[in-house]
């Protein structure tokens, strides 16, 4: 036998209530259509459910039996309008976002998890690529957004590009390094050093490159190369070796890890860190919830790096 669900939420508020009227308060409903509703219910079992003559109302054993279901109807109900307001809200949900392996695991992890610490029911599924990569994923919606330096020429007609962080490389070390204590460096001091490479497929290998071409530096040997950004900073801290990283990295990492930018120009990349989406809305509140969030920690990292840069950097 089917019985409406919604029967037996009316059950479970006349019992509850002990009455019709109350019961009918109880829900903001009209006693004459609360009393249609027991009727139908008692027509659709074929037996009656308060016992009779009996004030306030008292149920049968099966009435109260229903009764405890009626109120694991509401129950189900208000978890599911609970459900609902928090997915709208972006409280809960599911963030898909990948980006290049040096901002995600120097940056943008330590975003994400004091994201989770204000919105803790989101769950980040996060990835790693490089833009061409991603922007496929993007335009089949296996992934909500992207974090990548890009140029501004370079963004696809279809998505939408929202700069975060000027490009901005240094030439990175461990703290104490022998450079460090040099007030006017040439290249014949950076050509004493090794140098760790990044992965050959990134945009940073392609900066490192440029930077030694920029300063001058022809007699350079690699040491290292490839490799996470975890061992890159386990290298680049147990050696005098030399790097080419992001000063937001740099910047975001010092406090964990002991390296340090040297004053030395190298040359910026034409490329900003910026958030890569579908231009196509999608009804994905937490997604649009932690892009906004992303942007405002950026806003608040740009500040402290330029009030940095000027002295401590470029001092």
């Amino acid at each position: 036998m089917k019985i409406d669900p919604r029967h037996l939420e009316i059950l479970a508020a006349i019992v509850e209530n002990g009455g019709l009227t109350e019961g009918a308060e109880a829900l903001g409903k009209s006693q004459p259509s609360v009393s249609r509703t027991l009727a139908q219910l008692e027509s659709r079992i074929g037996t009656a459910l308060f016992k009779p003559g009996r004030r306030p109302l008292q149920p049968t054993e099966l009435g109260e039996a229903l009764a405890e279901q009626g109120r694991m109807v509401r129950k189900a109900n208000l978890a599911s309008s609970d459900i609902v307001s928090r997915f709208k809200a972006g409280h809960a949900g599911l963030v898909r976002v990948a980006g290049t392996p040096i901002f995600i695991d120097g940056v943008i992890s330590g975003i994400i998890a004091r994201f989770q610490a204000q919105v803790p029911d989101v769950r980040v599924e996060q990835s790693y690529g490089y833009a061409e990569t991603l922007i496929e994923k993007l335009r089949n919606e296996t992934l909500d957004m992207a974090i990548v330096p890009l140029r501004r020429d370079k963004v696809p007609r279809d998505l939408i590009f929202q700069p975060i962080l000027p490009g901005l490389n240094v030439v990175a070390c461990r703290e104490g390094h022998p450079l460090t204590r040099r007030k006017l460096l040439t290249s014949q001091d950076i050509e004493e050093f090794p140098w760790i490479a990044p992965p050959v497929d990134s945009p940073l290998y392609r900066d490192l490159k440029r930077a030694l071409a920029n300063i001058g530096a022809e007699n350079y040997r690699i040491s290292f190369s490839g490799g996470s950004l975890a061992s890159v900073i386990n290298v680049l801290t147990g050696s005098d070796s030399l790097t080419v990283l992001p000063y937001s990295v740099v910047f975001t990492m010092k406090a964990q890890s002991a390296i340090e930018a040297l004053s030395l120009e190298i040359g910026h990349p034409d490329r900003m860190l910026g958030v890569l989406a579908s231009s196509t809305p999608h009804d994905n509140p937490a997604a649009q919830r932690f892009r906004a969030f992303v942007v405002a920690q950026f806003e608040a990292l740009a500040h402290r790096i330029v009030q940095h840069q000027k002295d401590r950097i470029w001092r």
